[in-house]
């Protein structure tokens, strides 16, 4: 779908690279550009996290503190469609290389900054990460334990929805300049972006005073929630609709449960003990294969290892070989396709780029 679409990436870490991971899955290409010490990402988590976010991009070295750095970069973006940067608002400025800098040479690029605040307000200029953005957006703040402590989560929503909604706005913009012939800047808050997922439970707190949403999703009802399975796992009930809840209970031959169907889960719930009682009666794979075979809405708490197995993702191949994940499970990823080591298409990218002609003007 964007096949011919040249991206430049100057961003590090997480949300920037996973934006054009999943632009390059949509067959962008993607050319990294690194400082000389490379992204700090490969020496993050075992370089782990470098290898999970940059698979089928090029990789160059520039040195954007030098002039020659610098005018390497305007040659490249004056040919490209996207730019794409993760600095505190006002680096790529001085460094001469902010939008309105690179609009000079290329006036059709859709130029978007991944910020933590945007780029405008006191909190601007404040470095911050995923679990800064989780607390202030108000996310953090669902995820507590039994005495109201919140709950440090071993996933960085933030980042990823951040990367999410950089690739939604630079898809947007090109399709405006596909209509109007005129590119555009974009400057992407990630604060804002994981605020977003907070509609419901703003406006539900301000017309009823209940902080946490629509009430049912929350563990309120039997027919939604979690459980223990017989070998200390867990699984997932989500019969919130009475015909799922009557699908569960009639495969259990428990028909005379329907009517505590929105009853809480509580101990002084005769119901509620039974239920309890029925899925640790049987195993995670048990229930597994009870939820694949009775529509009711059950599926297990699946382990970061277990993916790759389970058989909606086996289906999809959405484990690619080596670990690496799809980002779009309709369509085919290509295989056998690694993370750039730093700098490895430099010499390729400097001959096809900028031997290819007149820049974009």
């Amino acid at each position: 779908m964007l096949d011919g679409i040249k991206i430049i990436d100057f961003t590090n870490y997480i949300p920037g690279p996973f934006a054009t991971l999943r632009l390059a899955e949509l067959r962008a290409e993607i050319i990294k550009v690194e400082a000389p010490e490379g992204d700090p990402a490969r020496n993050t988590g075992e370089g782990y996290v470098f290898e999970a976010h940059n698979r089928g991009k090029k990789s160059i070295v520039i040195n954007l503190k030098h002039e020659e750095g610098k005018m390497l970069a305007l040659d490249l973006l004056s040919r490209a469609d996207v730019a794409v940067e993760g600095f505190r608002p006002g680096v790529m400025e001085k460094l001469g290389l902010g939008y309105e800098d690179v609009k000079k040479w290329n006036p059709g690029i859709v130029y978007c900054s991944v910020t933590g605040y945007g780029k405008d307000g006191d909190m601007a200029s404040f470095g911050s990460h995923d679990l800064n953005y989780m607390s202030l957006s108000g996310a953090l703040a669902q995820m507590k334990d039994s005495s109201g402590r919140p709950v440090h989560p071993s996933h960085t929503f933030s980042d990823y929805l951040g990367g999410m909604a950089a690739s939604e706005r630079i898809l947007a913009a090109l399709v405006a300049r596909a209509r109007t012939g005129e590119g555009s800047y974009h400057c992407l808050s990630i604060a804002d972006s994981m605020a977003s997922l907070m509609a419901n439970h703003v406006l539900i707190e301000r017309e009823t005073g209940y902080q946490h949403g629509v009430s049912v999703l929350n563990g309120t009802v039997i027919g939604y929630g979690l459980y223990e399975t017989k070998d200390g796992r867990y699984v997932s009930l989500g019969a919130l609709e009475p015909k799922f809840w009557h699908n569960f209970c009639q495969a259990n031959g428990r028909e005379d449960w329907l009517q505590a169907h929105y009853s809480r889960p509580e101990e002084t719930n005769p119901i509620y003990r039974e239920l309890v009682h029925l899925f640790k009666s049987k195993t995670l794979s048990e229930w597994a294969k009870f939820g694949m075979t009775v529509d009711c809405c059950l599926t297990p708490v699946l382990e970061a290892g277990e993916l790759a197995h389970y058989p909606y993702w086996s289906e999809k191949d959405f484990v690619l070989p080596g670990g690496q994940i799809k980002m779009h499970g309709d369509l085919e990823a290509k295989e056998g396709i690694s993370p750039p080591e730093k700098g490895e298409q430099t010499e390729e990218i400097l001959k096809e780029w900028l031997s290819a002609g007149s820049r974009k003007n």
